[in-house]
């Protein structure tokens, strides 16, 4: 079982997103710290990027207020391996192909490796091109997280049978960001999903209230919960660990 699949292993998990950076790596790192304090069971970090085509408003907003920060991918590998002198949970990457490839794929997944990451989401990158990475990450041992969304149709099983990690259930078509209502028949996916692999999938895009959490989870094997965390950062900044420790609890509540 790899390191990300021990999230799920005591019932179902809760993943956190946030953007490193945003407002300050400093607050990231206590806003890590926090979620992991409230029950989290997997940080998703963001590397911030000029162009992330699949966040929405709230998240593209984290991503600009990062970069004009100061926020370099090299001082994020240096803050993942500080992090982890304490965080013992899962931690995974998520970014964009061009953060990568600038890097120097081979070097990129090495320094994932280095620093304590675990895996990693290029939302970017389709199934059909994931050989691009693919050999990197396995040469680091970071898994190659694998996102299936409600156009993925014929093609989830062929995806989830290669899953690695997680399989990343997007919930909604467009990009992330809080919904009022998820109207996707996430069962019909996971019941292919669960046909294919015993990799465990957790549902993103769209949850904010715990009572979506609840309808998730009973669904799912987990979910993951990004705009909703943001959002409390650009409100209280430096105060917002606090904050994300007690949302983190109440959805993590929802969800037993």
């Amino acid at each position: 079982m790899s390191n990300i699949q021990s999230a799920f292993s005591d019932g179902k998990a809760f993943i956190a997103f946030m953007t490193c950076g945003d407002p300050d790596l400093a607050t990231t790192a206590a806003a890590v710290r926090a979620a992991a304090e409230g029950g989290a069971d997997l940080i998703e970090l963001g590397i911030p990027f000029s162009d992330p085509t699949a966040e929405g408003p709230v998240i593209q907003g984290a991503n600009v207020r990062a970069l004009k920060g100061g926020v370099t991918t090299d001082k994020i590998f240096a803050f993942v391996r500080e992090l982890r002198a304490d965080v013992k949970i899962p931690l995974v990457f998520m970014t964009y192909a061009n953060v990568v490839f600038s890097y120097g794929a081979r070097r990129f997944m090495s320094a994932c490796r280095d620093c304590g990451i675990d895996g990693i989401v290029l939302p970017d990158v389709p199934y059909e091109e994931r050989d691009e990475f693919l050999p990197y990450c396995r040469d680091a041992g970071i898994d190659l997280i694998s996102m299936i969304a409600p156009t993925s149709a014929g093609r989830i099983a062929m995806i989830a049978g290669e899953a690695e990690g997680f399989v990343y259930v997007v919930s909604s078509l467009g990009v992330t960001g809080a919904r009022g209502e998820i109207t996707t028949d996430i069962s019909s996916i996971v019941s292919v999903i669960r046909g294919v692999t015993s990799v465990p999938c957790a549902v993103g895009f769209g949850i904010s209230r715990p009572g979506q959490a609840r309808e998730m989870a009973e669904l799912a094997d987990g979910v993951i919960v990004g705009s909703a965390i943001v959002r409390l950062l650009e409100k209280y900044g430096a105060a917002a660990p606090a904050h994300i420790r007690d949302y983190v609890r109440e959805m993590k509540a929802a969800m037993i």
